[in-house]
């Protein structure tokens, strides 16, 4: 008998960022039977922590009463990372291949990933660049078309101060030629960026190199869009109907470019009564993870 368990995983990437993630097995009979099962590796959006409400605290309990185990990873977005500077998006594969190295020198055999908001882009600039290096499948929660897109669409919308464009420029003006250099990097914040009021909670906060490299328009590993043909395994998109963030078109047109592309096994579900947080709406949410999941893995 394998008892179930919750421990914290601590490890560093090739690059030396220190990852803490959270393992989350059910009981089974056997080690066997453990390393057999489906888990999953659980990724979070903008200033995510596994320990935030909604999907990232409430997924992994969820699908341990499936028997799906998860492994919940705090990326160097966590952590303000987007604020004090760690958060490079391009860096992120770093966590990504080291906690799929971890699972498998653990025996696992059957990982899966799953992203939420930012986390669903990082997933599939994973997955597209490695040839989904270790992973059976992917799921997509409130996925962006595209970062620099739907932030320079909202900013517009809103008449943000200052603008994308301005941003940009003064991106430029700091970095110089060379953004992967961090010695002139400058905190910034936009008024107006998630509402037409000067209130906190529309503000949005970046450093001039995170901002460069997840929502410039030369920050090409997060144009989802462009990359997304290049997923060679499963995909399930699982989207909120109501959501607020992420436009409900945005998935549809993301599984229409994988499709001509020549990737059939794409799955879209739109999850009802509720908004980007799918959790909002637990029973549909886990029942289209599991029943995904159980497709796949029949086809292995």
């Amino acid at each position: 008998m394998v008892n179930e368990q919750k421990s914290l995983l601590t490890y560093k990437t090739e690059d030396g960022f220190e990852v803490n993630s959270l393992l989350v097995t059910p009981e089974f009979a056997s080690e066997e039977d453990l390393y057999e099962s489906p888990i999953i590796i659980n990724l979070y959006g903008v200033l995510g922590h596994f320990l935030t409400r909604g999907t990232p605290a409430r997924l992994p309990p969820l699908l341990k009463e499936k028997n799906i185990s998860t492994l919940s990873v705090n990326t160097r977005m966590a952590f303000m990372g987007q604020i004090m500077g760690e958060g490079i998006f391009p860096d992120t594969i770093h966590e990504m291949k080291e906690s799929v190295n971890i699972l498998q020198k653990e025996g696992f055999r059957n990982i899966f990933m799953l992203g939420y908001s930012l986390g669903a882009n990082m997933a599939v600039y994973y997955a597209s660049q490695t040839d989904s290096f270790g992973i059976k499948g992917l799921i997509l929660e409130g996925c962006s078309y595209s970062l620099p897109y739907s932030q320079q669409r909202r900013l517009e919308r809103n008449k943000s101060i200052p603008s994308y464009e301005d941003i940009y420029r003064k991106a430029r003006e700091i970095l110089g030629p060379n953004p992967q250099k961090k010695k002139n990097d400058q905190i910034f914040i936009v008024y107006r960026a998630w509402g037409d009021s000067f209130n906190p909670i529309d503000g949005e906060m970046f450093t001039y190199r995170t901002w460069w490299y997840m929502r410039g328009p030369q920050a090409y590993y997060a144009k989802t869009c462009e990359i997304i043909e290049d997923v060679n395994v499963p995909v399930l998109f699982i989207h909120g109907e109501n959501d607020d963030i992420v436009d409900v078109w945005e998935p549809k047109e993301l599984k229409d470019i994988m499709n001509q592309s020549g990737k059939e096994d794409v799955t879209l579900r739109y999850i009802p009564e509720a908004k980007h947080d799918c959790i909002e709406n637990p029973k549909d949410s886990i029942d289209a993870i599991t029943k995904w999941i159980s497709e796949v893995s029949a086809k292995m």
